[in-house]
């Protein structure tokens, strides 16, 4: 059975910093691409960012780039998503997931798990 579990997710104030990190168990996990995606109140899911299973190359949203940095052990079968200089249009509920298309066009991944609530404020 196929597993994606989420943590780090809390609150931040702006400008702040946060790490979500993704364990994921039941599949092969150095075969798969992985990513995060966000889903924020009242508004349809997002993509974030994605990392190929070879480590690179990575791939982000404009909204991000520059500010989160997505990584992975394949080892450890975990995936992280560091979150700096944090906005609060970032406020979101964020979601790991796990998938075969590229990394640039990584919109409709096979594994998802169950999401982690970040939320921005001051």
């Amino acid at each position: 059975q196929v597993s994606l579990v989420e943590s780090g997710g809390g609150l931040a104030q702006p400008g702040g910093s946060l790490r979500l990190s993704c364990t994921v168990s039941g599949l092969s996990f150095s075969l798969f691409n992985m990513g995060w995606f966000r889903q924020a109140p009242g508004k349809e899911r997002e993509f974030v960012a994605a990392i190929r299973w070879s480590l690179s190359p990575t791939y982000y949203a404009n909204s991000v780039k520059g500010r989160f940095t997505i990584s992975r052990d394949n080892a450890k079968k975990m995936v992280w998503l560091e979150m700096s200089d944090l906005q609060t249009e970032d406020t979101a509920v964020y979601y790991c997931a796990a998938g075969t298309s590229r990394v640039d066009e990584f919109a409709s991944p096979e594994y998802w798990g169950q999401g982690t609530q970040v939320t921005v404020s001051s």
